[in-house]
């Protein structure tokens, strides 16, 4: 099992930055691969970015690319996603996510409870 705790979600005009971290325990972090998921409303949960257990190997959404920054600190059992330029367009809930390392990053076993991102206009 593993338990996944998301911060760092808010208010923020568009063209500003955030950043979200997760927090992970339950299982060795250091070889789970872990990700992140977003759902805005009356859409469908889409994968975002994910990073491999070994942190060196990451995935991002097309949406997202040259804006977005996952990474991951296995000494801290937590991973980041550092969001510049930020669109109203990516305004929803951000979801923590992962699963096992020979799992696909799109396809995690755990999630976290999520935190909101909202970006005004």
């Amino acid at each position: 099992q593993v338990q996944l705790v998301e911060s760092g979600g808010g208010l923020v005009q568009a063209g500003g930055s955030l950043r979200l971290s997760c927090a992970a325990s339950g299982r060795i972090f250091s070889t789970i691969n872990m990700a992140w998921f977003r759902q805005a409303p009356g859409l469908e949960r889409e994968f975002v970015a994910g990073i491999v257990w070994t942190g060196s190997t990451t995935d991002y959404a097309d949406s997202v690319k040259g804006r977005f920054t996952i990474s991951r600190d296995n000494a801290k059992n937590t991973i980041y996603l550092q969001m510049n330029v930020l669109k109203p367009e990516d305004t929803a809930v951000y979801y923590c996510a992962a699963g096992a390392r020979s799992s696909s990053l799109r396809q995690p076993d755990y999630w976290g409870q999520g935190t909101q991102v909202t970006v005004s206009s």
